[in-house]
């Protein structure tokens, strides 16, 4: 038992070392290459120079911020995966990203900063969650789950729904928008690192993604006894109504933290667990940490890539997500 458990450890590991190597490299490259040991310099407390500048003020906040984003959808996504026993569903899917887009667009639209961006866009993600699973309570929440009578179709059909609905309003507001607020929507819709510039909220972010982590991680045995069914995980001693109400709620934080700071990054949340399930299997004990460490890896080598592919033009990261991870997950899927 003890040599089973410990097998994720050595990618888990792989990934924590990919990781931090990605972050390192991204403060690097950028329009202009830095040498390794003015980086050093700069990150031992030097700001002496315009380059310590560029790399504590622009790149470090911005390659944490990457990492957050990342993770914190990488998570979200593989918690609603398993809550939902559909391997399709990740928070896009489902409608969360699109509600914390529309709140947050909202809060733009009226000129609101940072701040009141970032609560608008979290009460967007909740108050989807909300609507989700209200819409859907009888397939989800009620007691007739644990007699075997709930499908996660009906939730999957009412998220979709949601997110119809959000794209729409996304859409008028599109159109409705004045000429400076249409290239800021549209960037920040698509994925946008660009004003990740502020390293307490970057910190502040990856705190958020550690943090969620563990209170995920707490619930892992239960997720792991009600993958296998409600029925038995209740005849377990798993309270499933309210470990699924924690874990929804962990979700709903992690998607609008994650959408506040990079916009609508949708490609992350589906497809970093399915990688991380390739490697290590379905154990959640290993795969709501390892979702995270991979989502957050994945972000930081697109934002990465973002930043110097056509430098000094800035590619929306959500495009860079899509266009690399779609190929690589194909060509795994095909090696299983």
């Amino acid at each position: 038992m003890r040599r089973s458990a410990a097998k994720p450890s050595a990618p888990l590991l792989a990934l924590v070392a990919a990781a931090v190597g990605a972050i390192v490299a991204a403060l690097f490259v950028g329009s202009f290459d830095a040498p390794a040991a003015d980086v050093f310099a700069a990150l031992a407390g030097g700001r002496s120079s315009p380059l310590a500048a560029v790399v504590l003020d622009l790149r470090l906040p911005r390659a944490l911020s990457a990492f957050a984003v990342g993770g914190l959808l990488a998570l979200a996504g593989a918690i609603l995966q398993a809550l939902l026993r559909n391997p399709l569903a990740d928070p896009y899917v489902l409608g969360v990203s699109g509600g914390a887009a529309v709140a947050a667009l909202a809060a733009l639209a009226a000129g609101a900063g940072v701040a009141t961006m970032q609560a608008a866009s979290a009460a967007g993600a909740l108050a989807t969650l909300a609507l989700l699973f209200v819409l859907a309570r009888r397939a989800f929440f009620t007691r007739d789950a644990l007699r075997g009578e709930s499908s996660a179709t009906g939730v999957l059909l009412t998220g979709v729904m949601i997110a119809a609905f959000a794209a729409a309003i996304l859409s008028l507001a599109l159109t409705l928008a004045t000429d400076t607020q249409l290239r800021t929507m549209v960037f920040w819709l698509l994925g946008d690192l660009a004003g990740a510039t502020d390293l307490r909220m970057a910190l502040a972010a990856v705190v958020l993604l550690a943090a969620t982590v563990a209170v995920a991680a707490k619930r892992a045995r239960a997720l792991n006894l009600m993958l296998r069914g409600d029925v038995l995980a209740y005849t377990q001693g798993v309270d499933v109504e309210r470990t699924r109400r924690a874990l929804v709620l962990v979700a709903a934080i992690a998607t609008g933290a994650a959408v506040t700071l990079a916009g609508a990054v949708g490609f992350v949340g589906f497809v970093a667990p399915h990688l991380v399930r390739m490697a290590i299997g379905n154990d959640q004990r290993a795969l709501l940490p390892g979702a995270a460490v991979a989502g957050g890896l994945l972000v930081v080598v697109a934002d990465t890539a973002a930043r110097t592919v056509a430098a000094p033009v800035q590619l929306p990261v959500g495009v860079v997500t899509a266009l690399v991870g779609v190929p690589v997950f194909l060509w795994l899927l095909r090696r299983v």
